[in-house]
């Protein structure tokens, strides 16, 4: 079978192309016959040795197909059955063997392209505004990349809990996309400060949290957005990971929380996978939540679909298909 593998870290040239053995699912694992692989930061990261994996490695944490084969003791799964699944490294292939309790099966409704395009990051925007700060009506919060694939189900979920959405972008085309996503304000940082324009906003009475993906070039005045006791969470470092700080800042500007969480800790129980994963799945069957898929690449273009995320030339969900 075809995969994509990376011997040594580097640049969108590490990947490669190659033909590979298929794998054989082991005890308690299901083959996947992949329609569509996800790509996310978390893979350029992992790629460029910011988070360190073992190599060779295939990378992809997100993809959805149909289940090919059934290692030993699988029960809840059979052949055929149409599945998506986040959190197993290898999906940038054209089949993957994964722990049966890490997939979800699709239901009736949800293609393998929307499968892999929400388990990531719909259940990422899920515990965003569902755990990490729960959002609820009265609340305002700002989106950094209110555009990009987390953004977009993002603002639509903080809308469904009746937040009020504020988004940063870089582009006009962008920020009609933010608003189409439900966001009540966008802001244009390229020529706005969005510091200042957060405090035109909120009337200077600052916002309950900002969700920043973006990391170094953000984060000092994302902590000056937030009102007393307001949280940043940082799920992203786009821009490169953030300086050390004093935790003595937190005080001085109001007694602020800071939480840099991570979606394994947010899975980590079937149980809770489930209800996730069920929650988004449901609302895009009843049309409350929609994805938008900004660009497919066949798998073995997949350097340039790394080259197009790090630039920031995509808005929504990037895949590969096999």
């Amino acid at each position: 079978m075809k995969a994509i593998r990376v011997t040594a870290t580097g640049g969108p040239e590490a990947l490669h192309y190659e033909d590979v053995p298929e794998p054989q699912p082991a005890a308690g694992q299901v083959l996947v016959r992949i329609e569509a692989a996800g790509v996310n930061f978390i893979d350029l990261y992992q790629r460029t040795g910011q988070y360190a994996v073992p190599l060779p490695m295939t990378p992809g944490l997100e993809a959805a197909g149909t289940v090919a084969g059934l290692g030993p003791g699988v029960t809840e799964l059979k052949v055929g059955d149409r599945v998506a699944y986040t959190n197993v490294l290898g999906a940038y292939a054209e089949y993957a063997t994964v722990p049966a309790e890490q997939a979800v099966k699709l239901p009736d409704g949800v293609s393998a392209r929307q499968g892999a395009a929400v388990m990531l990051q719909g259940m990422t925007a899920h515990y965003l505004a569902t755990s990490t700060y729960p959002l609820k009506a009265g609340d305002t919060c700002l989106v950094h990349a209110a555009a990009g694939g987390v953004g977009l189900l993002l603002c639509q979920i903080a809308k469904l809990r009746g937040a009020r959405v504020i988004g940063t972008v870089s582009t006009r085309e962008k920020a009609d996309l933010a608003r189409g996503a439900g966001a009540d304000e966008v802001i244009l940082y390229t020529e706005q400060d969005f510091e200042t324009e957060v405090r035109r906003l909120t009337q200077s009475a600052g916002l309950q949290v900002v969700y920043d993906s973006v990391g170094r070039t953000t984060f000092e005045k994302s902590l000056n957005c937030l009102a007393r006791r307001g949280m940043l969470v940082l799920f992203g470092q786009s821009s490169g990971p953030v300086a050390p700080f004093d935790p003595q800042v937190l005080n001085r500007k109001g007694s602020l929380f800071l939480t840099r969480p991570t979606i394994a800790h947010y899975l980590a129980t079937r149980v809770e996978l489930l209800a996730r994963a069920g929650d988004v799945l449901s609302w895009l069957v009843a049309g409350k939540l929609k994805v938008r898929i900004g660009r497919e690449f066949p798998l073995a273009e997949a350097a340039q679909a790394h080259r197009e995320l790090e630039g920031r030339a995509t808005t929504g969900k990037v895949l590969l298909i096999p």
